[in-house]
């Protein structure tokens, strides 16, 4: 197995291109597990960890343009006020040694359905750039990105640059429930955002289908019935009956398997709890900030 270690971003990409069997390393939490176990053997390893491109985040046109190496640990710290979803799920993200490893660009390169980073990132809207060599930068939003169980958009001369976040307009939330309180792998998780600059609900979900999924639905029914009830204007309190039929669209959504974590009854169940406390817990974050 041969170790590539590019040293700008144009080295990268090029190493990319010449060697499209190499599996590009990020801060390596999903990769070295999957090398460590035999369930991979790729002809190279593309380590990522000496382009400092990747490692720099800023404001931009009103979204946070996030390198892929930048780790979870300084979202926590960093990002915190910007992208306050993305920082909760990042404090879920295994042990403090993993989340100063981790990488969201890793999170999404990997796309297991249960990555943590996916839901907020569904929730907020935000984009995946992609680059190549031969064809420079690329758009992907992010509900386009994931094509199936551990597989995504990319092409195999491209790789993750960053990914842009609308800053916060309104409160979000992150829940997930895993067998044990911490460095466990979702059962099921569940992302939510209020944007109240445009009356819009956005929502994501994770570990309950074949790939993480907003749930569109529910995200068109909560945003018509506040409009239509005068809550967005009013901040009057969120009615439980219409938190729980919201809860009952976006568990629709799902397609859950039972696996040696959970079953599929039990991750519906989780997703519709979480999803009727996460959007009563944003409304009144929205309410109390009026």
């Amino acid at each position: 197995m041969d170790f590539l270690q590019p040293a700008s971003w144009q080295e990268a990409l090029e190493l990319r291109a010449a060697r499209p069997d190499a599996v590009p390393l990020a801060g390596g939490t999903d990769v070295m597990v999957e090398l460590n176990f035999d369930r991979r053997r790729p002809g190279a390893l593309l380590d990522l960890g000496r382009v400092p491109e990747l490692r720099t985040w800023r404001t931009e046109d009103g979204c946070v343009r996030l390198g892929a190496g930048v780790p979870y640990a300084r979202v926590i710290d960093e990002l915190g006020k910007q992208l306050p979803g993305l920082a909760m799920a990042a404090r879920t993200v295994g042990s403090p040694q993993i989340r100063i490893r981790g990488t969201v660009g890793g999170n999404l390169g990997s796309s297991s359905p249960a990555g943590d980073a996916h839901p907020p990132l569904l929730a907020a809207g935000a984009v995946v750039q992609a680059a190549s060599a031969a064809r420079g930068i690329r758009e992907i939003p992010v509900a386009e990105f994931f094509t199936g169980v551990k597989r995504n958009a990319l092409a195999p001369d491209e790789l993750i640059g960053a990914v842009r976040v609308p800053v916060a307009t309104g409160p979000q939330q992150f829940s997930k429930i895993g067998t044990r309180n911490a460095m466990v792998i979702a059962v099921s998780a569940f992302a939510c955002a209020l944007h109240p600059d445009r009356r819009a609900v956005g929502t994501g979900i994770g570990s309950v289908a074949p790939t993480p999924r907003r749930a569109a639905d529910a995200e068109a029914f909560l945003a018509g019935e506040l409009e239509s009830a005068g809550l967005w204007e009013s901040r009057g309190e969120l009615p439980e009956t219409l938190a729980r039929a919201f809860a009952v669209r976006v568990a629709a959504a799902a397609s859950p398997i039972d696996d040696v974590r959970g079953t599929a009854a039990y991750r519906l169940h989780s997703l519709s709890v979480m999803a009727r406390r996460a959007v009563t817990w944003a409304w009144n974050d929205l309410r109390e900030a009026a």
